[in-house]
């Protein structure tokens, strides 16, 4: 909690800084020179260097197969930093890791952007479903982060939404603007241009808190 409130302190105190400057700024403009310019780049970006490395120093952020996670998001000691970063990241606030975990891309496997020009699959190996003791969904959104409208009406994919599995157990999740063949009780409809998905899990498994679980790759159908 000190090391939170400190934080806050400081970031307060270039807040104030760099409010100044503006307003000084916009209603002395005659005083201005290269000089004064030059000091408030440096409080700026002094700033923002140390807001940079605090959010790093206390959130562990990966990507694996596209997805990005950040591991502390949601504990009670984070400053309004790393919550307003964690809350724009996945889009509202976000709970500790033990009560839920957060992916989100807008690449496939290959990092490639998404599209609804192509169609994707999302394999799960049996017994490869996101582990949890709720629930998991995954939720498509267009470039600007709406819901898409579909005939369906159909915005995310999860473990109660019936999904069918393969004959070895594993599931498919169909990515495309258009329906699959025989297979829409799997499919997301995607819109025709940019998108992104986010996969949320609540009451996460073990090996998701413990970082060993990898949400598989967004794969281009050929």
């Amino acid at each position: 909690m000190t090391n939170s409130r400190s934080f806050t302190v400081l970031a307060a105190f270039f807040g104030v800084i760099c409010g100044w400057a503006a307003i000084h700024s916009f209603f002395f403009i005659h005083t201005r020179s290269v000089a004064s310019d030059a000091i408030q780049g440096v409080f700026a970006g002094f700033g923002l260097a140390f807001l940079t490395v605090h959010i790093l120093a206390n959130l562990k952020v990966t990507k694996v197969n596209g997805w990005i996670t950040m591991f502390g998001c949601g504990l009670p000691g984070n400053g309004m930093f790393l919550r307003a970063v964690c809350s724009h990241t996945f889009l509202g606030p976000v709970n500790v890791p033990q009560e839920a975990m957060y992916w989100i891309t807008n690449v496939d496997g290959a990092r490639r952007g998404l599209s609804g020009e192509h169609n994707y699959i999302m394999h799960f190996p049996a017994g490869g479903l996101p582990p949890n003791n709720a629930f998991w969904s995954l939720t498509m959104g267009d470039a600007g982060n709406r819901f898409v409208a579909n005939p369906i009406d159909r915005y995310s994919v999860s473990d109660r939404s019936g999904l069918g599995s393969n004959a070895d157990g594993s599931v498919d999740i169909y990515i495309q603007n258009v329906a699959p063949t025989d297979r829409e009780s799997n499919w997301l409809p995607a819109p025709s241009g940019k998108f992104n998905l986010w996969l949320r899990v609540y009451m996460p498994g073990g090996a998701i808190l413990d970082g060993k679980y990898n949400v598989p790759p967004v794969v281009e159908v050929k």
